[in-house]
């Protein structure tokens, strides 16, 4: 870098410094391809209009707790040079930095963030117990099923499978749970195969009083031997400790017996740890929880229904809204009627009108979509925890809508004759006295209405980052492939960073660039493809000599090897087309590009031109892989149908 350039980019950072508060106020600093990432101590005494108008920036806008200033590929890294010297920032990655952004969090932030990364990571198997469960229930009341010999065996067999995913699911959260804070994932299966031994005396048998629990004595302390099943919050606890103990004494056992001595003593520490300490106190804590709830309802009138209504859901995190059953069971043997279905019922209803009202908002976006319209499906069943673990509490939306639900059910003296189905089938066990049905009706549309306008309402009221954030951060991180963009690549990405794309990602229509044979990115030769380094993708074994726009879009850049070319799609994708391996080598030769930087292109329009048999002959493997290089928005690939395609086929 020369002296001019440096003392200009000098002057760069001191007047960014400036603008952004101060050299205290900066936590952490990165870049990527286009833009340099900031983390502040406090956003609100940046001078937004200030910033855009500095030397060289093209655009600035706060994603999350990050301010990003656009400087463009290449430039950005001088600048970050820079201004990281300045100042004393050590030099971070941008995984370092999203962590830094993390530690602005407050603590009940923190605790839902990983509480959602833990069963998000479950959730498809959450999903499939929740829907068998509720289709068990279903069956379970036809009498056609009943008595027919092959639709009852189904309806068992469905039975035993729901059955066993939630009483394995203390299993998957102590695994999901261990790998998200840093532990070796089977660490906590193993722990989680601990909770559940059938050399323990069954959770659910033992509350009974039905099956005899012994006990140690261990440090002066009595240890039943009683498993964890229905165990959440346990199992969370347990495969935070053992995430920790494995972390602790990989560092401490010495290399050479590392492989054999680090996992003994995680899984010995632990399983003391769990009989010992964890596991009393996560039942105090579930159970304080659990008889809390029922109190309210017992003492404090409309109030306590509202409550216990509105907080209910709560107790599915910890797994123990299965004990209710027992409760219901008391209630209906001491009184005749039950009180607590209702009031689940209308609780469960409202997180369905809460997936409705996040939908409502997003209903663009396909994974939403994926996500919340099965959500809904098994919420109408009586099973909310895909709605409450996958949606709502991931993204802090009320429960508001069960509360009001339950004061209609105080007013209206709703009530059930028996437990075990909610919701839909569940009216079928509503008492009729006093127009149950009726007011049963009224209750859950009531809490679905209301789970819905809330969260809608509140949905308005969330950070947005600006259009800008969904646009192109720079097609030129593919230059790890093997070149640098040229200078027009950085103005090229700059314009599509500071505009709104036209379309969403889940709308934009994606076509075949080439004749050939598909296949998976992973089969390419070569690992930076295969391993997903640039981003997720696919490739094509190419029959002809030509590539052609997949997309409607703007050419980012052409490498002057020509060998490579990318573009930023009309949604913003970030999209590298690289024709063959290690083609770079060949130096342009055998290469044509048919377009330039800055170009505005559409679907089906002819890119680079090159000669297929003369690459081949010059030993060189002429595959031409296409990937998502932004590495913060990339596409869900599972569903690619691999097949042999034509140019300007639909993919």
């Amino acid at each position: 870098m020369d002296e001019k350039k440096k003392q200009r980019y000098l002057s760069i950072a001191e007047k960014l410094t400036e603008l952004v508060g101060g050299k205290k106020n900066i936590q952490g600093v990165a870049h990527c391809a286009t833009r340099l990432r900031i983390v502040l101590e406090n956003n609100d005494v940046v001078d937004l209009k200030a910033i855009e108008a500095l030397d060289l920036a093209k655009g600035v806008f706060v994603a999350g707790d990050q301010l990003q200033i656009i400087f463009g590929a290449g430039l950005v890294n001088d600048v970050y040079e820079v201004f990281k010297e300045y100042t004393g920032m050590e030099s971070m990655s941008l995984s370092d930095l999203k962590t830094e952004a993390n530690k602005k969090m407050n603590p009940l932030q923190r605790i839902i963030k990983a509480l959602s990364d833990v069963f998000i990571e479950i959730m498809p198997g959450i999903l499939a117990a929740a829907l068998l469960t509720g289709l068990s229930g279903v069956l379970a009341n036809i009498d056609l099923v009943q008595n027919n010999e092959t639709l009852f065996g189904i309806t068992k067999l469905i039975n035993i499978s729901s059955g066993a995913i939630f009483g394995f699911l203390p299993l998957a959260v102590a695994y999901s749970a261990c790998k998200r804070f840093g532990g070796r994932p089977i660490l906590g299966i193993v722990i989680g195969c601990i909770m559940l031994s059938n050399s323990l005396a069954d959770a659910y048998a033992a509350a009974q009083g039905t099956v005899e629990v012994t006990t140690l004595h261990i440090f002066g302390l009595g240890v039943d031997l009683v498993g964890f099943q229905g165990g959440i919050i346990v199992a969370l606890l347990m495969g935070v400790v053992t995430a920790k103990l494995d972390i602790f004494f990989e560092k401490k056992v010495p290399e050479v017996v590392r492989l054999l001595v680090s996992p003994l003593l995680t899984t010995l520490v632990g399983a003391i740890l769990l009989f010992t300490v964890i596991g009393p106190v996560g039942r105090g804590l579930a159970s304080g929880l659990t008889g809390g709830l029922v109190w309210m309802t017992e003492n404090l009138g409309v109030l306590g229904y509202a409550i216990f209504s509105g907080f209910q859901q709560l107790v599915v995190i910890t797994g123990l809204h299965h004990v209710f059953g027992a409760i219901e069971a008391q209630l209906l043997a001491d009184t005749g009627r039950n009180i607590l279905n209702p009031l689940m019922s209308v609780a469960i209803i409202a997180q369905g009108g809460a997936v409705l009202g996040y939908l409502s908002r997003n209903y663009r976006d396909a994974k939403t979509k994926e996500l919340c319209i099965p959500s809904f499906i098994s919420v109408l069943f009586g099973i909310t925890e895909p709605a409450l673990f996958g949606i709502n509490l991931r993204f802090k939306y009320p429960l508001i809508g069960g509360c009001i639900g339950g004061a209609v059910v105080y007013f209206t003296n709703l009530a059930a004759l028996g437990f075990g189905t909610t919701v839909v089938p569940g009216i079928a066990l509503a008492d009729p006295a006093g127009n149950g049905y009726v007011c049963y009706v009224i209750a859950h549309l009531i809490a679905l209405a209301s789970g819905f306008i809330l969260t809608f309402v509140f949905g308005a009221f969330q950070k947005k980052a600006p259009a800008a954030e969904s646009a192109a951060k720079s097609a030129a991180n593919a230059a790890s492939a093997g070149s640098a963009a040229s200078e027009g690549t950085s103005e090229a990405i700059a314009a599509s960073e500071t505009s709104a794309p036209s379309i969403s990602a889940a709308d934009e229509k994606l076509y075949a660039y080439t004749d050939g044979q598909m296949l998976p990115i992973t089969e390419v030769k070569d690992a930076t493809f295969a391993q997903k380094i640039l981003g997720e993708g696919f490739a094509i074994l190419p029959e002809t000599g030509e590539v052609h726009a997949p997309v409607n879009g703007t050419i980012a850049s052409v490498f002057d090897t020509k060998h490579a070319i990318c573009i930023v799609s009309e949604a913003g994708q970030e999209i590298l087309i690289h024709i063959g391996l290690d083609t770079v080598n060949l130096q342009g030769k055998y290469f044509t590009a048919h377009v330039a930087s800055g170009d505005a292109i559409k679907a089906g329009q002819l890119l680079v031109s090159f000669e297929l048999n003369k690459i081949k002959a010059a030993g060189y493997d002429t595959v031409i892989p296409m990937v998502f290089t932004d590495v913060d928005n990339q596409p869900d690939m599972s569903g690619l149908n691999i097949r042999h395609v034509k140019q300007g086929e639909m993919i």
